[in-house]
């Protein structure tokens, strides 16, 4: 089978290209090369396999339509965008045209040229807004939300928080609503955290990976000190890439019965960190002391948030299988080799 990657260097993207190239898939890879460890990926992945690479952004709606004109893939994984809160609220065009248009000309490109071609689109939980309507529970090391013991399901309210909210509800809507009107086959996997090998993290963006790699420089030197946002409670579900590639790779022999529908994806209840929690893993693995900063919580951040996976249990068949002590594990190991 012929795959698209776009954001194919990207954490995800160059993840599931590898298993691909591995599988002895034909595998093109289109990135601009904008984010951290990008380019560590391209040269990494083509180490691994032969594959065509295309250095554009996915705002080229010329350059992106004449590639999926001509080549014409099974599957598109569109997994390329801005993916940072705090950038979007910084620079609101460029997230627009990255998440938004972006997204559009993937889309357009498809229904034009390849409408067989199955979309998996990328999304994220902040669809959902702050869900701050919700009551919480503070206890010692997290928030707790009593009403939905097993997590988010998809029937929460959409609620478009920060300009980053608004681009990748808004794509996520079109890739629901090409379904509906001109029967793209399209999935979305609106997601919690994923975690693990070949993340670049950032302070705006891969909190476990960032953390991990704090508390390796603890190790290295105990007068380290970072900064966290609000008190260290909040929760999200995380999600190891072993678990992410497997559900990416599987899906499009699914379609289906997934064409046209929503899933929240993460590591499920039992996967669930808050940041407090975390840290006391790093700590117990590390033997350190870490040392942090309180600042302010972020503008329209979850208290909570755990993905509901029974749906796509249902659909899939597929469930986490790397409980998050392990994969933590797994990352700090991968880390340490750079």
């Amino acid at each position: 089978m012929k795959y698209l990657i776009t954001g194919g260097c990207g954490f995800l993207g160059s993840n599931i290209a590898y298993e691909l190239l591995s599988n002895k898939q034909q595998v093109i890879v289109f990135d601009n090369l904008s984010r951290l460890g990008s380019e560590i990926n391209l040269k990494w992945l083509q180490s691994q396999g032969v594959f065509q690479f295309v250095n554009d952004d996915v705002s080229n709606f010329e350059v992106l339509s004449e590639l999926i004109k001509k080549e014409k893939p099974d599957v598109i994984y569109h997994l390329a965008g801005q993916v940072a809160m705090t950038t979007s609220i910084k620079n609101p065009r460029l997230d627009f045209e990255t998440n938004v248009l972006g997204s559009f000309n993937v889309l357009e490109s498809v229904r034009l040229y390849s409408p067989e071609t199955v979309v998996v689109y990328s999304s994220t939980n902040k669809v959902y807004g702050d869900l701050e309507f919700l009551n919480y529970k503070e206890i010692d090391r997290r928030y707790v939300c009593d009403k939905y013991p097993k997590g988010f399901d998809e029937n929460i309210i959409l609620n478009f928080h920060s300009p980053y909210g608004c681009s990748k509800g808004s794509a996520d809507q079109y890739m629901l609503d090409y379904a509906r009107i001109f029967k793209i086959k399209t999935i979305v996997f609106r997601h919690s955290s994923m975690y693990g090998a070949r993340q670049f993290a950032t302070y705006d963006q891969g909190w476990i990976s960032w953390f991990c790699q704090k508390a390796i420089e603890t190790k290295n030197n105990k007068d380290t000190t970072f900064t966290i946002s609000g008190n260290g409670k909040q929760v999200r579900d995380v999600l190891h890439a072993d678990d992410m590639i497997k559900l990416y790779v599987d899906a499009p022999k699914y379609i289906e019965k997934a064409k046209g529908e929503a899933f929240n994806i993460g590591g499920g209840v039992a996967n669930s960190l808050s940041l407090l929690e975390l840290f006391d893993i790093l700590e117990s693995e590390l033997g350190v002391n870490l040392k942090y900063n309180r600042l302010p919580p972020r503008e329209s951040d979850q208290k909570i948030f755990i993905a509901d996976i029974t749906k796509a249990q249902q659909i899939f068949g597929w469930a986490p299988v790397v409980d998050s002590k392990t994969g933590i594990e797994r990352t700090i190991d991968w880390l340490k080799s750079f």
